[in-house]
């Protein structure tokens, strides 16, 4: 009776619809990591944000009331999380493989968006430990969780780092950046990006595809201040704390198990129609994946906090 009042309580902290894991899925990770953070990884976090060029752009989306607000480091530390996202819009940065290079800006080794560290596609009835078809997801957490940790690595780039550790560890949670399915005719659906669905519990934006609808189910992208802390809470209530664990391949394995149990309908189990019309979703379907999405939401925060209380687990001196 008690964690069912708490899933409802849940559901009303999550709306299910919004615009990609998105701005209040990466949040939401950086709040429960927050919150398990020891006070070194806390400090030695701050410190490095501080310092990194887009520092003042995370101050103010966040809000932070001044330079005495007591809650200004945890802010920015969530708002930081969703960085990695927020620049494939920014035109001050580029794609390697389809525009030129823009002008390096001071603090930044260059300006490329590295979207290809976003996810590691593996085939859908093959092995988790196949050779990966694209993405190097699981090969880049391991590289930034040792450029924080290592003394030998310099300030700029333990400053370069964070964002991208702080995002890709979401990432590596979602059941959907791990895995491609071939489809009736030898595509690849791209983890669900060719899927198309129709969602009846969203009534703004009912048709997306597959991999939107994962990406969107921890709620709307604007969720902040006193609505992400109760859901964040919430979320800590629910899901007890998993066993600790700072391997990249060991959350992508379980993500890819996850997305071939859970992440798509029932009517698609057998094989993926190329040129289909929209699937659309039911309740059970519906209700199953917001679960499994809100449990690997806060095992990813969980697991985040692992990672920089390892990480910071004493002062290092750092190298300019």
């Amino acid at each position: 009776m008690r964690a069912t009042v708490f899933i409802v309580a849940l559901a009303a902290f999550l709306p299910a619809q919004a615009l990609a894991w998105n701005a209040a899925g990466h949040r939401l990770i950086g709040s429960i990591a927050w919150e398990h953070m020891s006070n070194a990884a806390r400090t030695e976090s701050s410190q490095l944000l501080q310092a990194h060029p887009e520092f003042e752009r995370w101050r103010k989306r966040a809000k932070v009331s001044g330079v005495d607000d007591p809650d200004a480091d945890r802010a920015v530390f969530i708002e930081a999380s969703t960085w990695a996202d927020d620049i494939r819009n920014d035109k001050r940065f580029y794609d390697a493989d389809r525009e030129t290079p823009t002008t390096t800006l001071p603090g930044f080794p260059d300006m490329e968006r590295r979207r290809h560290w976003h996810y590691v596609n593996r085939p859908f009835d093959g092995s988790s430990r196949q050779k990966p078809m694209s993405g190097q997801l699981e090969t880049q957490l391991p590289v930034l969780i040792d450029l924080l940790e290592e003394e030998k690595s310099t300030r700029a780039s333990r400053i370069y780092a964070l964002p991208w550790l702080l995002h890709l560890v979401g990432d590596a949670h979602q059941p959907l950046h791990t895995l491609t399915r071939r489809m009736e005719k030898g595509i690849w659906d791209a983890g669900g990006n060719r899927v198309r669905i129709v969602n009846p519990f969203n009534s703004r934006y009912p048709e997306t595809t597959l991999h939107t609808f994962w990406d969107d189910l921890p709620g709307p992208p604007w969720l902040r201040g006193e609505q992400l802390d109760k859901a964040s809470r919430a979320m800590m209530v629910i899901y007890p704390r998993p066993p600790r664990s700072v391997s990249a391949r060991g959350w992508i394995e379980e993500s890819w198990q996850m997305a071939r149990q859970h992440a798509y309908p029932k009517e698609l189990d057998e094989h993926l129609p190329e040129e289909a019309a929209a699937i659309v979703i039911d309740a059970a379907f519906f209700e199953n994946s917001r679960e499994v999405a809100n449990r690997r939401i806060a095992e990813a925060g969980y697991r985040l906090a692992d990672v920089l209380n390892r990480v910071f687990r004493s002062s290092k001196p750092y190298r300019r």
